[in-house]
């Protein structure tokens, strides 16, 4: 009978009903297929990871290595066939270029031979004696690691095997922590012909590593201004929004003021000879054309919706106050960051360790390079994939936790009695029920983010966190979720919908002014380094990151302003306010939702006298 009354039930299941829109106590698991999926794509990434832990070596790559495998700074084990290889390096941290003045490359490597040594010669050396003088007293030995200093004057051939002279006077320079030559005829020979025929992904990460404790101060200002950010919002009045506004549409302005005064100052300067440079300057001639349209279009819709503000304060004043039901709310950012943080680091030293992996080959005089692995460049594509993807994941489980808790605390009948702990229960539901909705949207959000010129309006609808709110109130799939969403927001889109829209234009430009700022501190701070690394990319990767600690912090803001506004379409659609079926809302969100349809409601009657008025003058006679 049991079994028959499941069949019953179910049969009555398949047929189409309206949706009863309550958050459910008994619920399924939605999206497992998808779950599964990110499961193995997540094994493919742990490969990767140890793949290149196992062929890379990212040591010689942020510390040099000489001629014969050995890794400036470390100690190394011996490459068979390779003599002088395997020595304990830990004194020696500098990468010494032989041949500085005269550097060729030949058959893709340089001609010079290359050595690690214990400091850089500061001075010019004009003869052996001066080399020989050097070493002693310095113990920096600038001649192969098989002659004795004692020999450098003694044996006839030492000129070949120790540098050619004169030695030119050189520092050490952050970049695989080389000897620059510092003569102006050596240095731009050296640098040309070196940065020149470095791999472009090897000078682009030579330039995230030479600048890298600039970008750790960038990701800690942008955190920083997320921070107070997050706090502005949290106690928004009309005063601060103006404020806003302005340090908003300063911001937008200056940094495209700097960036095309940068691009004006690379292109009249008639000493750019390196690769580097004119990257640079080309990067900065793209940047100023995309932050000028972007600034055009942000000054062009804030004139637009400027009488919009005095609404949209009084909306995220309602935001706060349902943040207020559940003040812990404001702390989920942090974890997110948190995970976030441990991820990208995790991301960004595979990378170094692809960037780097490759086979050891003994060639002629006992010398060794190394030749890269085949396969590594589609590894590359796959793991700038999981990075996307998985970031999305990371920030799609805030989402979905933040749109559960409001749902719990908008669908209960007494405020004054608020539910227990909704936080954590939301964060149980996810985990036990919806992560596969969470994998699938964040996945289709990936997908969609890539081509995103051409899919824009697609990439939209699925963004909106309405889809997470509803699996949270009725525990349905992605899919389903989001069509549902789709359907009950139409049908309710004359209500709120401008000032809801107009509320998340401000808080996105809670993220730009972020962004703006990070970027202006990357520019000047990356300036001063313009000609040994490429820096168009580790800024690129600054603004990322700044924007995502950005968006993890607002959008708390976001996606309750969003579920609150699911939740009254909800309310709308299931109540009529009587006695016999009351509002869930309280009664200063529906005071703000009266208010907003009597305005609706004039505007619409003024444009209907508009054009009743314009068909009067153009009825003919």
């Amino acid at each position: 009978m049991q079994c028959l009354g499941a069949e019953h039930l179910d049969s009555a299941e398949r047929i189409p009903t309206q949706r009863q829109w309550r958050p459910q106590i008994y619920r399924k698991c939605t999206d497992t297929a998808w779950l599964f999926l990110f499961f193995l794509f997540w094994t493919g990434l742990v490969f990767i990871m140890g793949y290149s832990v196992a062929a890379g070596a990212t040591g010689r790559l942020l510390f040099g290595y000489d001629s014969f495998g050995n890794v400036c700074g470390k100690k190394n084990s011996p490459v068979e066939g390779a003599p002088l290889s395997g020595q304990d390096m830990t004194q020696k941290k500098h990468v010494f270029f032989m041949n500085s003045c005269n550097l060729e490359v030949k058959d893709v490597r340089l001609s010079s031979t290359v050595l690690c040594v214990s400091s850089c010669p500061e001075e010019q050396l004009d003869t052996l004696e001066e080399v020989q003088l050097f070493a002693n007293t310095s113990g920096s030995f600038l001649c192969v690691y098989n002659l004795n200093s004692f020999n450098y004057t003694q044996i006839p051939n030492a000129d070949l095997l120790c540098p050619r002279l004169p030695v030119p006077p050189s520092k050490s320079f952050p970049l695989f922590n080389r000897c620059i030559p510092q003569t102006p005829e050596c240095y731009s020979l050296f640098a040309s012909v070196l940065i020149n025929d470095v791999d472009s992904l090897h000078r682009i990460l030579s330039g995230i590593m030479s600048g890298r404790d600039t970008v750790l101060g960038l990701c800690i200002l942008a955190f920083a201004l997320s921070l107070a950010m997050m706090f502005t919002f949290r106690f928004i009045t009309t005063l601060l929004v103006h404020i806003f506004i302005a340090l908003i549409v300063l911001g937008l302005l200056f940094v495209c003021g700097v960036l095309w005064w940068l691009y004006y100052d690379y292109a009249n300067d008639l000493s750019i000879e390196l690769d580097t440079e004119r990257e640079n300057m080309k990067c900065l001639l793209g940047f100023a054309i995309v932050s000028t349209v972007i600034t055009a279009v942000l000054l062009i819709l804030i004139y637009v919706l400027r009488k919009r503000i005095k609404l949209t304060v009084e909306l995220l004043q309602v935001t706060n106050k349902a943040i207020s039901s559940s003040p812990f709310l404001l702390f989920q950012p942090l974890w997110t960051f948190a995970i976030l943080i441990f991820f990208w680091v995790l991301w960004v030293a595979v990378l170094l360790s692809l960037g780097t992996a490759g086979a050891a080959q003994v060639i002629e005089g006992g010398q060794v390079e190394y030749k890269p692995l085949s396969g590594i460049r589609y590894m590359w594509w796959y793991h700038l994939i999981g990075l996307i993807w998985t970031s999305e994941f990371i920030l799609a489980c805030q989402q979905m936790t933040v749109a559960g808790t409001v749902v719990t605390c908008y669908f209960n009948r007494n405020k004054s009695d608020p539910p227990d702990r909704p936080i954590l229960s939301s964060l149980s539901i996810l985990f036990c029920y919806h992560q596969g909705t969470v994998v699938k949207g964040s996945f289709l959000i990936t997908v969609v983010r890539i081509p995103r010129a051409v899919l824009m309006y697609v990439y939209n609808t699925l963004k909106q966190k309405n889809a997470y709110t509803t699996t949270a109130i009725n525990g349905t799939d992605f899919c389903t979720s989001a069509k549902d969403a789709l359907k009950l927001l139409s049908k309710n889109s004359s209500h709120f919908a401008s000032v809801n829209c107009f509320g998340d234009f401000i808080i996105f430009l809670g993220k730009v002014l972020v962004v703006c700022f990070t970027v202006f501190g990357g520019l000047m701070a990356f300036n001063y380094h313009r000609v040994l690394q490429v820096w168009a990319i580790p800024l690129l990767l600054v603004a990322f990151f700044a924007y995502l600690v950005a968006h993890s912090f607002l959008s708390v803001f976001e996606t309750v302003l969003d579920a609150l506004f699911l939740c009254f379409a909800v309310d709308l659609e299931t109540n009529d306010g009587s006695s016999e079926k009351p509002y869930f809302m309280d009664q200063e969100f529906l005071n703000f939702v009266k208010r907003i349809n009597k305005l609706n409601t004039r505007a619409q009657r003024n444009k209907n006298s508009l054009t009743s008025e314009e068909g009067t003058e153009l009825r003919p006679l």
